[in-house]
Formats: structure tokens, sequence, C-alpha cells
């Protein structure tokens, strides 16, 4: 069961393998560009470049397909909002109040929206209110 203290995803291979290589790749990349003779200098300068462009890759891969569920989110609770109380969701929520309160089940979900705009919440804190966790198990 998802829970507030459970619900944030690490991806080990993402998070500990690949990041972890990718960075030794770009500093023993330097250190050759570094110490590297003039008939090999471009050939250096060429890994040192592929490598500066592996850790801009892994950055925003992850990233892009965050934004991209995000946008998807605020639509889905847009609806699902619209759904519960027959009104548009309130303009004054930000992206981050809509993605926390994903968690929230249909029941809290409308009075929990109006109190992060009147306390203007955040997200970490509307999680925190949410007594019916309701699991998003979907998110990269």
């Amino acid at each position: 069961m998802q829970t507030f203290k459970n619900h944030s995803r690490y991806l080990p291979v993402w998070h500990l393998v690949i990041l972890p290589l990718i960075i030794a790749a770009l500093v023993f990349s330097v250190m050759n560009f570094i110490h590297a003779t003039a008939e090999v200098h471009m050939s250096a300068a060429i890994i040192l470049v592929l490598n500066v462009l592996m850790l801009f890759i892994w950055f925003y891969s992850r990233r892009f397909a965050l934004k991209a569920q995000d946008r998807a989110i605020r639509a889905e609770e847009s609806f699902r909002y619209f759904i519960l109380t027959g009104k548009p969701v309130d303009r004054q929520l930000r992206l981050g109040q809509i993605i926390a309160l994903r968690f929230a089940s249909d029941e809290e979900m409308p009075a929990l929206a109006k109190k992060a705009v009147a306390e203007n919440l955040s997200s970490k804190a509307i999680k925190m209110e949410i007594k019916n966790w309701r699991e998003d198990m979907h998110r990269v």
C-alpha cells in the first residue's frame, strides 16, 4: 500500500548504477583529455564531449518524462475535480499542488483543493493532510 512515507520512487539501476557510471566516465574522460598527447588530443576531446552529452541525456530524459506525466496528471485531476464538484479546478492551484492532490481520495479531494488554495499549502503539506491515500503506481 502506498503512503506518504513510501510514495517517492527511485529506480535503483537509473539512480544508483547508470548515473555513477556516467559520472565516472566523465571524470576519466576529463583526466584522459588533460593527459592526452598531441596525436590523440582530438579523440580525447570527442570522448569528453560524448560523456558530457551522456550526462545531459541522462538528466533530460528523466525530466522530459516527468514533464509529460505532469501534464497528464494536471488534465486527469482537473477532470476528476470537475466530475466530483461540477466546477472547474481553481486556477489558483499550482501544478505541484494539483500533482499532490492526485493522492487524495475522492471524498477529501475537493475540500483539500480549497484548503490548498486558501492556505497556499505546499505539495508536501497537501500529501501530509491526506487521510485516505489513493495510490499512483504509474509514475515514472
